[in-house]
């Protein structure tokens, strides 16, 4: 479990210095959030990742040098932990779940106001994802078009618990939420997470979301 009280360290990389200096307006308003740096590139975000330990990365997909693509896998090597937030112009389907395989924890268009802003880093930093409707019409059509490494329903035999604990993850229930319903420790909600993860082959939260669609745990969405 995240600690609820503490300040959430957040770079971000942006060659557009007005954006930059928007988001930074913003989020100094939050005393549970703190903008610790800001770099016009890829290349220069990498550098400062030397020095700077942030909880979350807003990276912008097109800069000059080094863009968000290239410098994604980067961010994974030198900061595993980080959370990601992908920031675009553009709401293209194949690039958001193309992102989101590689490492990103969500997907935001420049224009989302700055409480979704401040609502996408509180909520990868305690959940790990921020799914909105941008990223599960990604994900999902994605499994439409191709398909995946994930196992099917016949090869995983999950439990009554394990199905419940996946099917209030996609309602996106924090791990204490979960606790509760189940009558389960967290402890074991995160135990329960990551045996989840082993059994349908999923890498992360995108994953198990994709593997619960596709199975039928979740609905689709229209």
């Amino acid at each position: 479990m995240k600690n609820i009280d503490k300040v959430i360290k957040v770079a971000i990389a942006d060659d557009h210095a007005l954006f930059r200096a928007g988001v930074k307006t913003s989020l100094s308003s939050r005393r549970d959030v703190e903008l610790i740096a800001e770099a016009d590139n890829g290349m220069q975000l990498l550098n400062l990742l030397k020095h700077i330990e942030p909880d979350v990365i807003l990276l912008d997909i097109q800069m000059p040098i080094m863009d968000g693509i290239q410098t994604l896998p980067e961010i994974r090597k030198a900061r595993p932990d980080a959370k990601v937030i992908i920031l675009s112009m553009h709401n293209d389907h194949s690039m958001i779940s193309k992102l989101m395989e590689i490492g990103a924890n969500s997907y935001l268009t420049k224009n989302s106001d700055s409480e979704t802003i401040y609502q996408a880093i509180r909520t990868c930093y305690e959940q790990e994802f921020f799914f909105n409707e941008l990223t599960n019409k990604a994900l999902l059509t994605g499994l439409r078009t191709k398909r995946t490494d994930l196992a099917s329903p016949q090869e995983v035999n999950l439990s009554d618990k394990e199905t419940r604990v996946l099917k209030l993850m996609c309602e996106e229930k924090t791990t204490k939420e979960i606790a509760d319903i189940v009558e389960i420790s967290p402890r074991t909600v995160e135990a329960i997470r990551d045996k989840l993860k082993t059994k349908t082959g999923a890498k992360s939260m995108a994953g198990l979301v994709m593997y619960a669609v596709k199975n039928g745990i979740i609905d689709q969405p229209q």
